[in-house]
């Protein structure tokens, strides 16, 4: 029975974890969150157990797999942001890879043999070839895609050597919301275009577009947007075929369509009916002109689909949920109602 099934998510109060949680208990699992609120998130929902605290505290860990029979992990914490990993490459290597394996020895000390993992496109570096599959050489060029390298990498030892199962999840851009459940991405400081540009659209403020001289057709970066819900759907797939005693592997997530910062922009104008404040500076060192994904793979072994990445369904759930942050009162940081174990 799927409520035998409780999952440890961590970093499920950030925006792909508190998506992939909320389908989680959806169909039917219990839901564990661990997370130490590290963007400034708020994360008080009764379909789920949340704990505040770091994924890297092994006291921390050993009481929750003490207390509750855990099942599997979905590991979604992690700093994300590629120019602060640049900046600060030793909290970047702490918090994503020594974390990581302070998960991973808690896993072997308590009988938990299965993992997600939450990778990334940054794992491939400046592409050789578009779209990008899973066989495509793996040069990362900054700390962040190091990381989550070197995550795979020990995932694949320690499969090899403690009989540990795992799926690693390389998406390209997430993108949308599910505001009717008050979820969307909330990151302080924010750093994703489309939070960003609607940011811009609803403050009037001005955003910056980075380099409009690249390859491309008009001249701007190309990316894979993919819906949170349809990476939430993946990581359940992911753990079902893994259930079902299939190998260790990898798969990228993607639509296999890009579209460029001009036509984002676009499609944020048309739906929030705001004209935009466009600053055009120098394009950014090290960022690629294309980054689409051949998801193949997924389609085929996973029989995954996105069901909800039409860009501009996207943008528009993503509005909605900015307008419904913007109704809040601002009081900072909502304490989070932890469970004492």
């Amino acid at each position: 029975m799927l409520s035998m099934h409780t999952i440890l998510v961590t970093g499920g109060a950030g925006y792909i974890g508190s998506h992939a949680a909320w389908l989680l208990h959806q169909q039917g699992y219990q839901i564990i969150i661990l997370d130490s609120l590290v963007y400034n998130q708020s994360f008080d929902f009764p379909w789920a157990t949340c704990i505040k605290g770091d994924v890297g505290d092994r006291h921390l860990l050993a009481t929750i797999f003490t207390y509750y029979s855990i099942t599997a992990i979905m590991h979604f914490a992690a700093f994300i942001e590629v120019g602060r990993s640049v900046a600060d490459p030793a909290a970047c290597y702490q918090n994503n890879v020594v974390n990581t394996l302070t998960l991973l020895n808690a896993m072997r000390d308590h009988g938990v043999n299965t993992i997600i993992f939450s990778s990334s496109c940054a794992v491939y570096g400046e592409p050789q070839q578009v779209p990008i599959d899973e066989n495509h050489p793996k040069n990362p060029i900054s700390p962040y895609g190091e990381s989550k390298q070197m995550v795979e990498q020990i995932l694949r030892r320690y499969a090899d050597a403690y009989d540990m199962q795992f799926v690693a999840l390389r998406y390209f851009n997430a993108a949308g919301a599910l505001p009717e459940r008050n979820l969307g991405e909330r990151h302080e400081p924010e750093t994703h275009i489309i939070p960003l540009l609607l940011h811009a659209a609803t403050h009037k403020s001005v955003f910056t577009m980075f380099g409009t001289d690249h390859a491309t057709p008009d001249g701007t970066c190309i990316r894979d947007y993919v819906h949170v819900l349809d990476i939430a759907d993946a990581h359940i797939k992911a753990y079902e075929y893994l259930q079902a005693g299939n190998q260790s592997t990898a798969f990228n997530l993607g639509t296999g369509h890009g579209f460029s910062v001009r036509e984002v922009v676009s499609a944020v104008q048309e739906v929030t009916g705001a004209s935009l404040d466009i600053a055009y500076v120098e394009k950014r060192a090290g960022d690629p002109a294309i980054l689409v994904a051949d998801a193949t793979k997924a389609r085929e072994v996973l029989g995954w689909q996105p069901r909800h990445s039409e860009l501009h369904a996207m943008v528009r759930s993503a509005y909605q949920f900015a307008l419904l942050q913007q109704e809040k009162p601002v009081s900072g940081i909502h304490e989070v109602k932890q469970k004492q174990v």
